[in-house]
């Protein structure tokens, strides 16, 4: 009898122990019983042949059932699950499961199941596609077919599924279940490099280094303004490790960016390329997971999950925009993805490149100090000019739709020349409030405590907390009058403003609301840059990474906002997007400019960012946060608790300060007070922040505090989480 140690996935911080007829290989999934519930899963541990030295042996349980023949967590992984669940002080169990596909958490097969694939009938071999003339899609669809068999799925992406069935109905061609033959390293066969531009000096600088680091374990930072050619370094580093037969993992924040990436290093190279991201199919993700885990796949592109993809003969890892928020999990398992990328990076023996217009102070730090390379590119690629940016006071300026009439003209200015015009706006809907123009009472979310957002397209109010909605009121609730009015401005107002502003300009909106739906976002950014727009509306959807050649202004109607927060790394993410927004503009021949609006010209923030970029910015903010003692110059965790009744909450981490307090008195603790949004969902949000100059100290007292934490009268009466790193209080 063989006791294995099993994680399996609850919220309890701890593994457990089953018996089997004999020993399992850590990676194994397994059913188990688990009270009266059955749980897939996952060995992780070396099983354990010291009878004497389990407790009540006699009482413990059997595997059911062993779902896998081999592992399916190679031993990198489960040692980066290990350094996850402890350094994230979460359970294993959950930690495990968040790596898996969906369909693997579900106990389903790890083999590679039929595919189906579209081929040729024995009377299409015998018609000749002249007969098909008349149906230019099946006819293209058929001489596709004369050359080899397609997927089902490819075939009615590239075609079309009405010329699809088209074929099949006319017995032309036939749908057969095939299981896909595993080629490990098939891009090697297929692999062609297109014409590339050559690099100028401090592009060449930049590949050599990451060429030199092939092999090895390092991180490089580079830092290259907007439009750099930032991607070209990395498609010309990637390159050698490709023909190696190396794979490469490439991280990007947004779904929305993925298309475009994924299209380039499809061009560059003439492979295959894996993509990952929440949009696709349960099936679609484990296939890609598959097909990367057996060394089909030479690159693998996707968000923040597919930093624990599996990868036959890794060669490089690379995190794209590695400044953005989106890269930080913020529930369940808040992991950081380019925190775990640099981790991987280290067990694989491989390099890791973060690529920022606008690192963040972490990474930024990192490469200052010595601890990463730091490359930099300062110069736009193919001659294009910085985009000049400059502040427009809208003090005691009438405001038509939230835009000045110096705006306006500026954009007219820049339509008339034929050029487009992208109009940024930081909220979307119509308005972000509505309210009494009688007694000034506001209509607000009484989950939330916080104003409806007028969505007028829809003639609804929403709350953007927590997503409720109700119908346009016709008076107001407290003094019974009907006048009611809108306060603020979103991407909907702005969008009717300009269509009566400019009435002869076509425009296009683009925020969450817009561009919902499969390719939807891709499809819009394609139209853009088919200049069939000359006026683009949108949040911050806009701002990342894309590349819009025919832009030369933008505008941002407010700032102002970010300015005044209580969350210390406004400024950065304020600094961040504005600078990312400037490089949408004169990215190719024609020069490009922004225009900050804003009632707060003299500010030093917007003083810095226009009249010495970004990096200097970065670095006399660096200056800022050692002087105050804040991140990266010191570690922090915040323990978050909510509860429909807030003494609850209050009480709970009062409770827990209390065992801090008691296990180190030499960590700092703020706290505990209320989230920047302090009620959501009909719960109140508090929170405590515990600070120590060293990690290690830190980390000491939170494991040795959590037992007890669990063990406080409120623990099972409100919801509470760790999250070690934050950057987020709201």
């Amino acid at each position: 009898m063989a006791y294995i140690c099993v994680a399996v996935p609850v919220p309890l911080r701890q593994l457990f122990t089953y018996t089997h007829h004999c020993d399992l290989a850590a990676g194994v999934r397994v059913r188990v019983p688990f009270g009266p519930r059955k749980l897939v899963g996952i060995v992780v541990d070396e099983p354990n042949k010291d009878a004497p030295e389990i407790e009540n042996a006699d009482k413990l349980k059997a595997i059911e059932t062993v779902l896998d023949e081999a592992p399916i967590i190679d031993a990198v992984l489960l040692k980066m699950a290990q350094w996850l669940w402890q350094y994230y002080h979460h359970a294993p169990g959950e930690v495990l499961h968040t790596m898996l596909p969906v369909l693997l958490r579900k106990g389903e097969t790890a083999q590679v199941l039929p595919e189906e694939r579209i081929r040729l009938t024995e009377t299409g071999e015998r018609t000749s596609s002249d007969e098909l003339t008349r149906a230019p899609k099946q006819k293209a669809f058929f001489e596709a077919l004369q050359k080899s068999s397609l997927s089902a799925q490819q075939s009615r992406k590239l075609f079309g599924a009405p010329a699809v069935k088209s074929i099949i109905d006319k017995s032309l061609a036939e749908v057969v279940d095939v299981v896909p033959e595993v080629r490990e390293q098939e891009w090697l066969s297929t692999i062609t490099i297109d014409e590339k531009p050559i690099p100028d000096t401090e592009q060449s600088v930049a590949i050599a280094a990451l060429n030199q680091q092939h092999g090895k374990f390092a991180v490089s930072l580079l830092e290259g303004v907007t439009g750099s050619g930032k991607t070209e370094v990395s498609l010309q580093a990637i390159e050698p490790l490709l023909q190696a037969g190396k794979q490469i993992l490439i991280l990007v924040p947004e779904i929305g960016l993925t298309p475009q990436t994924v299209s380039r290093f499809e061009k560059r190279f003439s492979i295959d390329v894996g993509v990952l991201h929440s949009q696709l199919s349960d099936k679609a993700r484990l296939r890609v997971w598959q097909r990367a885990k057996s060394g089909e796949l030479g690159i693998v592109i996707g968000t923040r999950s597919a930093i624990f993809t599996p990868l036959a003969n890794p060669g490089m890892i690379i995190v794209d925009e590695e400044h953005d928020e989106s890269f930080k999990q913020q529930d369940g398992l808040r992991y950081h993805a380019r925190d775990l990328a640099a981790m991987r990076a280290k067990q694989h023996s491989i390099p890791l490149l973060l690529g920022s217009a606008t690192p963040a102070l972490e990474s930024l730090n990192n490469a200052l100090g010595g601890r990463y390379a730091h490359l930099h590119l300062t110069r736009r690629a193919g001659g294009a000019q910085n985009t000049h940016q400059h502040l427009l006071d809208a003090r005691d300026q009438p405001l038509h739709y939230g835009i000045s009439q110096a705006l306006l003209t500026i954009m007219r200015q820049h339509i008339n020349a034929g050029n487009q015009v992208l109009v940024f706006v930081n909220r979307r809907g119509y308005a972000p409030a509505l309210l009494c123009h009688h007694c000034g009472e506001t209509v607000t979310c009484k989950r939330c405590d916080r104003p409806y957002t007028v969505h007028k397209s829809h003639n609804r109010l929403q709350c953007h907390h927590c997503a409720g909605t109700r119908a346009m009121p016709r008076q107001c609730e407290a003094c019974h009058s009907s006048s009611l009015v809108t306060a603020g401005t979103g991407t909907e107002q702005v969008e009717d403003g300009l269509a009566s502003l400019f009435p002869d300009v076509k425009q296009v909106r683009i925020d969450s609301d817009t561009v919902r739906g499969k390719d939807k976002l891709h499809q819009t950014l394609d139209a853009i840059n088919r200049q069939e727009y000359q006026l683009l509306v949108g949040t911050q959807i806009l701002s990342k990474g894309h590349h819009f050649p025919h832009v030369t202004l933008v505008a941002v109607l407010d700032c102002d906002g970010a300015l005044f927060s209580a969350d210390f790394r406004a400024p950065e993410k304020l600094a961040q997007l504005v600078t990312q927004l400037a490089g949408r503009a004169g990215r190719a021949s024609k020069p490009g400019e922004m225009w900050l609006q804003t009632h707060n010209p003299h500010h030093p923030l917007l003083q810095d960012l226009v009249n010495n970029g970004y990096g200097h910015f970065a670095r006399h903010a660096l200056i800022e946060r050692k002087a105050a003692g804040l991140p990266p110059y010191i570690s922090q965790f915040v323990v978050r608790c909510e509860a429909a009744d807030s003494a609850l909450a209050f009480a709970f981490l009062s409770g827990s300060r209390n065992v801090f307090a008691a296990s180190n008195n030499d960590i700092e603790m703020s706290g505990p007070f209320p989230s920047l949004i302090e009620k959501r969902q009909g719960r109140f949000r508090f929170m405590l922040i515990c600070s120590h100059n060293k990690r290690a100290p830190l980390h000491g007292v939170l494991r040795q505090s959590l037992p007890f934490l669990q063990a406080l009268p409120q623990a099972t009466k409100v919801r509470w989480s760790v999250d070690i790193d934050p950057t987020d209080f709201s």
